[in-house]
Protein backbone atom coordinates (compact mmCIF):
# COMPACT_ATOMS: atom_id res chain seq x y z
CA UNK A 1 0.00 0.00 0.00
CA UNK A 2 1.46 3.37 -1.05
CA UNK A 3 2.20 6.03 1.59
CA UNK A 4 0.30 9.25 0.86
CA UNK A 5 2.74 11.92 1.97
CA UNK A 6 0.70 14.70 0.39
CA UNK A 7 -2.24 14.23 2.77
CA UNK A 8 -0.02 14.32 5.81
CA UNK A 9 1.81 17.42 4.58
CA UNK A 10 -1.44 19.27 4.03
CA UNK A 11 -2.69 18.27 7.47
CA UNK A 12 0.50 19.41 9.19
CA UNK A 13 0.53 22.64 7.20
CA UNK A 14 -3.06 23.41 8.21
CA UNK A 15 -2.36 22.65 11.85
CA UNK A 16 0.71 24.90 11.78
CA UNK A 17 -1.20 27.74 10.12
CA UNK A 18 -4.07 27.45 12.60
CA UNK A 19 -1.63 27.34 15.48
CA UNK A 20 0.15 30.42 14.20
CA UNK A 21 -3.15 32.23 13.77
CA UNK A 22 -4.20 31.38 17.35
CA UNK A 23 -0.81 32.52 18.66
CA UNK A 24 -1.09 35.83 16.79
CA UNK A 25 -4.61 36.42 18.07
CA UNK A 26 -3.55 35.65 21.66
CA UNK A 27 -0.53 37.91 21.28
CA UNK A 28 -2.80 40.74 20.18
CA UNK A 29 -5.30 40.06 22.96
CA UNK A 30 -2.50 40.35 25.51
CA UNK A 31 -2.13 43.95 24.41
CA UNK A 32 -5.76 44.59 25.38
CA UNK A 33 -5.10 43.62 29.02
CA UNK A 34 -4.04 46.80 30.85
CA UNK A 35 -0.93 46.42 33.01
CA UNK A 36 -2.91 47.68 36.02
CA UNK A 37 -5.55 44.98 35.56
CA UNK A 38 -2.92 42.25 35.33
CA UNK A 39 -1.14 43.60 38.39
CA UNK A 40 -4.26 43.39 40.55
CA UNK A 41 -4.41 39.61 40.01
CA UNK A 42 -2.31 38.20 42.85
CA UNK A 43 -1.83 35.18 45.09
CA UNK A 44 -0.82 37.53 47.91
CA UNK A 45 -3.32 38.34 50.64
CA UNK A 46 -5.26 35.31 49.33
CA UNK A 47 -3.28 32.08 48.92
CA UNK A 48 -0.25 33.47 50.76
CA UNK A 49 0.08 36.41 53.18
CA UNK A 50 0.87 39.87 51.89
CA UNK A 51 4.51 40.90 51.95
CA UNK A 52 5.77 43.28 54.64
CA UNK A 53 7.80 45.22 52.05
CA UNK A 54 7.35 46.24 48.45
CA UNK A 55 9.10 43.73 46.18
CA UNK A 56 12.70 44.58 45.41
CA UNK A 57 15.70 42.37 44.85
CA UNK A 58 18.54 41.40 42.55
CA UNK A 59 19.13 37.81 43.74
CA UNK A 60 15.70 36.15 43.57
CA UNK A 61 17.09 32.65 44.07
CA UNK A 62 18.26 33.66 47.56
CA UNK A 63 15.83 36.45 48.45
CA UNK A 64 12.60 35.05 46.97
CA UNK A 65 12.08 38.59 45.75
CA UNK A 66 12.66 40.64 42.62
CA UNK A 67 12.42 44.17 41.25
CA UNK A 68 9.56 44.93 38.93
CA UNK A 69 7.84 48.13 37.93
CA UNK A 70 4.16 47.24 37.69
CA UNK A 71 2.95 49.42 40.56
CA UNK A 72 -0.35 47.56 40.91
CA UNK A 73 1.40 44.19 41.12
CA UNK A 74 3.74 45.60 43.76
CA UNK A 75 0.84 46.88 45.86
CA UNK A 76 -1.23 43.73 45.37
CA UNK A 77 1.65 41.73 46.86
CA UNK A 78 1.88 43.99 49.93
CA UNK A 79 -0.03 43.56 53.17
CA UNK A 80 -1.32 47.13 52.91
CA UNK A 81 -3.77 45.86 50.28
CA UNK A 82 -5.59 43.64 52.75
CA UNK A 83 -8.92 44.88 54.13
CA UNK A 84 -8.65 47.41 56.91
CA UNK A 85 -9.82 46.19 60.31
CA UNK A 86 -12.62 48.14 61.99
CA UNK A 87 -10.42 49.10 64.96
CA UNK A 88 -7.28 49.74 62.90
CA UNK A 89 -5.47 53.09 62.72
CA UNK A 90 -3.55 52.60 59.48
CA UNK A 91 -0.15 54.30 59.18
CA UNK A 92 2.01 54.06 56.05
CA UNK A 93 5.73 54.79 56.20
CA UNK A 94 7.41 56.10 53.03
CA UNK A 95 11.07 56.55 52.25
CA UNK A 96 14.16 55.06 50.66
CA UNK A 97 16.20 51.93 51.38
CA UNK A 98 16.70 53.03 55.00
CA UNK A 99 12.95 52.66 55.52
CA UNK A 100 12.59 49.60 53.28
CA UNK A 101 15.29 48.09 55.46
CA UNK A 102 18.50 47.12 53.71
CA UNK A 103 20.21 44.39 55.78
CA UNK A 104 17.25 44.40 58.21
CA UNK A 105 14.62 41.76 58.84
CA UNK A 106 11.05 43.04 58.37
CA UNK A 107 10.50 43.26 62.12
CA UNK A 108 13.72 45.33 62.47
CA UNK A 109 12.60 48.10 60.12
CA UNK A 110 11.05 51.34 61.35
CA UNK A 111 7.54 50.06 60.60
CA UNK A 112 8.35 46.78 62.32
CA UNK A 113 9.72 48.47 65.43
CA UNK A 114 6.74 50.81 65.64
CA UNK A 115 4.36 47.86 65.35
CA UNK A 116 6.19 46.12 68.19
CA UNK A 117 5.26 49.02 70.47
CA UNK A 118 1.58 48.13 70.30
CA UNK A 119 0.55 51.75 70.08
CA UNK A 120 -2.99 53.09 70.33
CA UNK A 121 -3.72 56.22 68.31
CA UNK A 122 -7.07 58.02 68.30
CA UNK A 123 -8.51 55.12 70.34
CA UNK A 124 -7.63 52.58 67.65
CA UNK A 125 -4.85 50.04 67.27
CA UNK A 126 -2.02 51.56 65.22
CA UNK A 127 -0.77 49.32 62.41
CA UNK A 128 2.32 50.53 60.54
CA UNK A 129 2.99 49.50 56.94
CA UNK A 130 6.42 49.66 55.35
CA UNK A 131 6.04 51.40 51.96
CA UNK A 132 9.70 52.37 51.68
CA UNK A 133 11.44 51.55 48.43
CA UNK A 134 15.17 51.59 47.58
CA UNK A 135 16.45 54.56 45.53
CA UNK A 136 16.52 58.06 46.98
CA UNK A 137 14.00 60.13 45.02
CA UNK A 138 11.22 62.56 45.84
CA UNK A 139 9.47 61.70 42.56
CA UNK A 140 9.48 58.00 43.43
CA UNK A 141 8.09 58.80 46.89
CA UNK A 142 5.29 60.95 45.43
CA UNK A 143 4.43 58.15 43.00
CA UNK A 144 4.07 55.66 45.87
CA UNK A 145 2.26 58.21 48.04
CA UNK A 146 -0.31 58.87 45.33
CA UNK A 147 -1.00 55.15 45.02
CA UNK A 148 -1.02 54.35 48.73
CA UNK A 149 -3.60 57.05 49.44
CA UNK A 150 -6.05 54.76 47.64
CA UNK A 151 -5.67 52.38 50.60
CA UNK A 152 -7.19 55.07 52.86
CA UNK A 153 -4.47 55.39 55.49
CA UNK A 154 -5.12 57.42 58.62
CA UNK A 155 -1.57 58.80 58.77
CA UNK A 156 1.47 59.04 56.51
CA UNK A 157 5.06 59.17 57.78
CA UNK A 158 7.37 60.38 55.00
CA UNK A 159 11.10 60.04 55.63
CA UNK A 160 13.42 61.83 53.22
CA UNK A 161 16.88 63.36 52.88
CA UNK A 162 18.79 65.90 50.78
CA UNK A 163 19.91 63.33 48.21
CA UNK A 164 16.26 62.91 47.18
CA UNK A 165 15.93 66.57 46.16
CA UNK A 166 18.33 67.38 43.27
CA UNK A 167 16.43 68.28 40.10
CA UNK A 168 19.13 66.64 37.97
CA UNK A 169 18.13 63.19 39.29
CA UNK A 170 14.43 63.76 39.82
CA UNK A 171 13.21 60.83 37.74
CA UNK A 172 16.40 58.73 37.91
CA UNK A 173 14.71 56.04 39.99
CA UNK A 174 13.81 53.08 37.74
CA UNK A 175 10.40 52.92 39.41
CA UNK A 176 9.73 56.53 38.40
CA UNK A 177 11.11 56.01 34.90
CA UNK A 178 8.88 53.01 34.30
CA UNK A 179 5.75 54.77 35.59
CA UNK A 180 6.11 58.08 33.80
CA UNK A 181 2.54 57.99 32.50
CA UNK A 182 1.29 58.04 36.10
CA UNK A 183 3.99 60.38 37.36
CA UNK A 184 3.65 63.06 34.67
CA UNK A 185 0.19 64.29 35.75
CA UNK A 186 1.38 64.43 39.36
CA UNK A 187 4.49 66.51 38.73
CA UNK A 188 3.68 68.33 35.50
CA UNK A 189 6.64 70.23 34.12
CA UNK A 190 8.90 68.83 36.82
CA UNK A 191 8.87 65.45 35.13
CA UNK A 192 8.68 66.42 31.46
CA UNK A 193 9.79 63.60 29.20
CA UNK A 194 10.39 62.97 25.53
CA UNK A 195 8.27 59.82 25.45
CA UNK A 196 7.52 58.40 22.04
CA UNK A 197 4.17 56.77 21.16
CA UNK A 198 4.00 53.12 22.21
CA UNK A 199 4.68 50.87 19.24
CA UNK A 200 2.32 48.14 18.04
CA UNK A 201 4.89 45.47 18.91
CA UNK A 202 5.23 46.75 22.47
CA UNK A 203 1.61 45.84 23.13
CA UNK A 204 1.93 42.22 22.03
CA UNK A 205 2.92 39.11 23.93
CA UNK A 206 6.46 39.53 22.59
CA UNK A 207 6.69 43.17 23.59
CA UNK A 208 5.32 42.54 27.09
CA UNK A 209 7.19 39.32 27.77
CA UNK A 210 9.38 40.89 30.50
CA UNK A 211 6.40 42.41 32.28
CA UNK A 212 4.47 39.14 32.17
CA UNK A 213 7.46 37.09 33.29
CA UNK A 214 8.13 39.42 36.23
CA UNK A 215 4.48 39.27 37.30
CA UNK A 216 4.49 35.47 37.11
CA UNK A 217 7.77 35.15 39.02
CA UNK A 218 6.47 37.43 41.77
CA UNK A 219 3.51 35.11 42.26
CA UNK A 220 5.73 32.00 42.29
CA UNK A 221 8.17 33.49 44.82
CA UNK A 222 5.25 34.03 47.17
CA UNK A 223 5.36 30.36 48.16
CA UNK A 224 9.00 30.12 49.36
CA UNK A 225 8.72 33.62 50.84
CA UNK A 226 5.64 32.61 52.86
CA UNK A 227 7.45 29.46 54.04
CA UNK A 228 10.68 31.19 55.11
CA UNK A 229 9.92 34.88 55.70
CA UNK A 230 13.05 35.72 53.69
CA UNK A 231 12.64 38.68 51.34
CA UNK A 232 16.20 39.89 50.79
CA UNK A 233 19.71 38.48 50.60
CA UNK A 234 21.58 38.89 53.90
CA UNK A 235 25.35 38.76 53.28
CA UNK A 236 27.48 37.49 56.13
CA UNK A 237 29.89 40.39 55.52
CA UNK A 238 29.55 43.79 53.91
CA UNK A 239 31.75 46.90 53.58
CA UNK A 240 31.23 49.44 56.34
CA UNK A 241 30.06 52.96 55.57
CA UNK A 242 32.94 55.31 54.76
CA UNK A 243 34.26 57.23 57.74
CA UNK A 244 37.35 58.65 56.01
CA UNK A 245 36.15 60.95 53.24
CA UNK A 246 37.44 62.75 50.16
CA UNK A 247 38.39 66.43 50.47
CA UNK A 248 35.56 67.36 48.12
CA UNK A 249 33.14 70.21 48.78
CA UNK A 250 30.92 69.62 45.72
CA UNK A 251 27.33 68.44 45.74
CA UNK A 252 25.84 67.46 42.37
CA UNK A 253 28.23 69.83 40.65
CA UNK A 254 27.56 72.72 43.04
CA UNK A 255 30.23 74.44 45.11
CA UNK A 256 30.01 76.61 48.24
CA UNK A 257 28.42 79.90 47.27
CA UNK A 258 26.27 78.41 44.47
CA UNK A 259 22.49 78.61 44.66
CA UNK A 260 21.64 75.24 46.18
CA UNK A 261 17.92 75.90 46.54
CA UNK A 262 17.45 76.45 42.82
CA UNK A 263 18.87 72.96 42.21
CA UNK A 264 16.45 71.26 44.61
CA UNK A 265 12.91 70.09 43.81
CA UNK A 266 11.07 71.80 46.66
CA UNK A 267 7.95 71.87 44.47
CA UNK A 268 7.91 68.07 44.37
CA UNK A 269 8.07 67.83 48.16
CA UNK A 270 5.20 70.32 48.38
CA UNK A 271 3.24 68.34 45.79
CA UNK A 272 3.45 65.27 48.00
CA UNK A 273 2.33 67.25 51.04
CA UNK A 274 -0.55 68.66 49.00
CA UNK A 275 -1.66 65.19 47.86
CA UNK A 276 -1.99 64.06 51.47
CA UNK A 277 -3.78 67.29 52.41
CA UNK A 278 -6.24 66.87 49.54
CA UNK A 279 -6.98 63.34 50.75
CA UNK A 280 -7.51 64.60 54.30
CA UNK A 281 -4.66 62.44 55.61
CA UNK A 282 -2.22 63.92 58.18
CA UNK A 283 1.44 63.62 57.20
CA UNK A 284 4.53 63.62 59.38
CA UNK A 285 7.66 64.63 57.47
CA UNK A 286 10.93 63.22 58.80
CA UNK A 287 14.38 64.48 57.84
CA UNK A 288 15.98 61.07 58.15
CA UNK A 289 19.12 60.37 60.19
CA UNK A 290 22.47 60.47 58.41
CA UNK A 291 25.89 59.32 59.52
CA UNK A 292 28.11 62.04 60.95
CA UNK A 293 31.67 60.93 60.27
CA UNK A 294 34.62 61.71 62.50
CA UNK A 295 37.43 60.51 60.23
CA UNK A 296 39.59 62.16 57.60
CA UNK A 297 38.03 65.30 56.05
CA UNK A 298 35.01 65.07 58.34
CA UNK A 299 35.43 68.81 58.86
CA UNK A 300 34.51 69.21 55.18
CA UNK A 301 31.90 66.49 54.76
CA UNK A 302 29.40 64.89 57.09
CA UNK A 303 29.53 61.66 55.11
CA UNK A 304 29.90 60.15 51.65
CA UNK A 305 26.78 61.96 50.40
CA UNK A 306 27.00 65.42 51.91
CA UNK A 307 29.49 68.25 52.17
CA UNK A 308 28.71 70.21 55.31
CA UNK A 309 27.84 73.48 53.55
CA UNK A 310 25.21 71.81 51.33
CA UNK A 311 23.58 69.80 54.07
CA UNK A 312 23.50 72.71 56.51
CA UNK A 313 21.94 74.95 53.84
CA UNK A 314 19.31 72.30 53.07
CA UNK A 315 18.45 71.77 56.73
CA UNK A 316 18.06 75.47 57.36
CA UNK A 317 15.67 75.85 54.43
CA UNK A 318 13.74 72.68 55.28
CA UNK A 319 13.19 73.86 58.84
CA UNK A 320 12.17 77.32 57.59
CA UNK A 321 9.59 75.85 55.20
CA UNK A 322 8.27 73.48 57.85
CA UNK A 323 7.75 76.36 60.29
CA UNK A 324 6.15 78.58 57.66
CA UNK A 325 3.87 75.83 56.41
CA UNK A 326 2.88 74.49 59.80
CA UNK A 327 4.04 71.02 58.84
CA UNK A 328 4.30 68.18 61.36
CA UNK A 329 8.06 67.86 61.02
CA UNK A 330 10.82 65.89 62.73
CA UNK A 331 14.42 66.89 62.08
CA UNK A 332 15.98 63.56 63.09
CA UNK A 333 19.21 64.02 61.13
CA UNK A 334 21.58 63.46 64.07
CA UNK A 335 19.66 61.13 66.42
CA UNK A 336 21.56 57.94 65.49
CA UNK A 337 25.16 57.44 66.59
CA UNK A 338 27.82 56.98 63.92
CA UNK A 339 28.54 53.37 64.88
CA UNK A 340 24.90 52.40 64.29
CA UNK A 341 25.14 52.82 60.51
CA UNK A 342 25.89 49.71 58.50
CA UNK A 343 26.99 49.68 54.85
CA UNK A 344 25.92 53.22 54.01
CA UNK A 345 25.63 56.66 55.56
CA UNK A 346 21.82 56.24 55.47
CA UNK A 347 21.40 52.57 56.45
CA UNK A 348 20.76 51.83 60.11
CA UNK A 349 21.51 48.94 62.43
CA UNK A 350 18.63 47.43 64.41
CA UNK A 351 19.72 49.52 67.41
CA UNK A 352 19.76 52.64 65.26
CA UNK A 353 16.25 51.92 64.05
CA UNK A 354 15.16 51.52 67.65
CA UNK A 355 16.42 55.01 68.43
CA UNK A 356 14.54 56.48 65.46
CA UNK A 357 11.40 54.56 66.42
CA UNK A 358 11.43 56.21 69.85
CA UNK A 359 11.60 59.67 68.29
CA UNK A 360 8.91 58.98 65.70
CA UNK A 361 6.53 57.24 68.11
CA UNK A 362 6.59 60.28 70.41
CA UNK A 363 5.53 62.48 67.50
CA UNK A 364 2.84 60.03 66.36
CA UNK A 365 1.36 59.91 69.86
CA UNK A 366 1.73 63.61 70.56
CA UNK A 367 0.93 65.37 67.28
CA UNK A 368 -1.38 63.13 65.24
CA UNK A 369 -4.73 64.90 64.76
CA UNK A 370 -7.73 62.60 65.18
CA UNK A 371 -10.52 62.75 62.64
Amino acid sequence: MAYNSGVNFSFLRNVALKGLAIFLVLSLLIGLIPADALGRVSVYNHLVPGRARLPFGETPQRSYNLSLYNLEAMFASHEVSRPKAADEFRVVVLGDSSIWGTLLRPEETLAGRLNARGMTVCDRNAQFYNLGYPTISLAKDVLILDRVLEEKPDLVIWSTTLEAFPVDKLTASPLAQNNRARLQPLLGEASSTDDQPVSFLANTLFGRRRELADWARLQLYGIPWAATGIDQDYPSRYPAADNDLEADTSFHGLKPGDDLHAALAWNVLEKGLHLAEQAGVPLILVNEPVMISNGENSDIRYNFYYPRWAYDTYREELNRRADAGGWIFVDAWDVIDRQEFTNSAIHFSPAGVGTLAEVVSDVVKGQTPCR
